[in-house]
């Protein structure tokens, strides 16, 4: 399985940042770690290996950049204001330093994004935000509203990156074109978050899977078991 590190100076966050590739050719998928985490923490917990089998058929290459977390939602040593211009930075350097080079690897000019549990809220956000560029949105134990990092601090961006709040006001066709799976579990503490989220997508008539595994807890066993499986879901050819 070829993996490659990568470093570069990203003017969008004025800093650098790391990233791990795995495969040598495939559909591009853009996978966040969980809260806080690095750029090779889904390697080392396991979930780039779940994923193995589609890696070395050349059917994937899968993305791992480093979150800025730490500087933006739980960086309590800064005004809210603060946090969400930092991970509107963030986004950005998402979209034009990492999506924007691999998305037209694809036919369709788009991208996979997949996250568990905060990583679940980044890929669920950058989807619902540039819907035009993301085929396929696997979101694992993920969480989409984020005012309890705000403080009671609210404005644009804030209210921009809750998809549980903003989707309702979308209207881009390109939401009705996303393959979208809300993995949860029955035990999982973000159980609620993606009941909510399902309801939200149903009102608006947006197809999505809502994945309820039984027994099963907010922990990686469960999104090892969930990754290949709606990796499945891409039409690779």
């Amino acid at each position: 399985m070829k993996e490659e590190y990568f470093k570069w100076y990203s003017p969008n966050l004025n800093t650098d940042i790391e990233m791990l590739v795995f495969g040598h050719s495939g559909y591009p998928v853009v996978l966040f770690p969980t809260s806080m985490g690095s750029y090779h923490e889904n390697k080392d917990m396991g979930l780039i290996e779940s994923a193995r089998w589609y890696i070395e058929q050349g059917l994937i290459q899968i993305y791992c950049p480093d979150s800025i977390d730490k500087n933006s939602f739980y960086n309590k040593k800064i005004h809210p204001v603060h946090r969400i211009e930092n991970h509107v930075k963030y986004d950005k350097m998402i979209c034009h330093e990492i999506v924007e080079r691999v998305k037209n690897n694809t036919p369709s000019g788009k991208v996979a994004v997949a996250g568990c549990s905060f990583g679940g809220y980044h890929a669920a956000n950058f989807a619902f935000r540039h819907p035009g560029y993301v085929s396929h949105l696997f979101s694992m134990s993920g969480a989409f509203q984020i005012n309890t990092f705000m403080d009671g601090f609210h404005n644009d961006d804030v209210f921009y990156n809750s998809p549980e709040d903003y989707l309702y006001g979308l209207n881009d066709h390109e939401l009705w074109n996303m393959d979208i799976v809300l993995g949860t579990s029955n035990w999982d503490i973000c159980l609620d978050a993606n009941l909510k989220m399902s309801k939200v997508l149903s009102d608006k008539n947006i197809h999505h899977w809502l994945d309820i595994r039984q027994d099963q807890k907010h922990d990686w066993p469960v999104w090892k078991e969930m990754f290949p499986h709606y990796l499945s879901r891409i039409k690779f050819f």
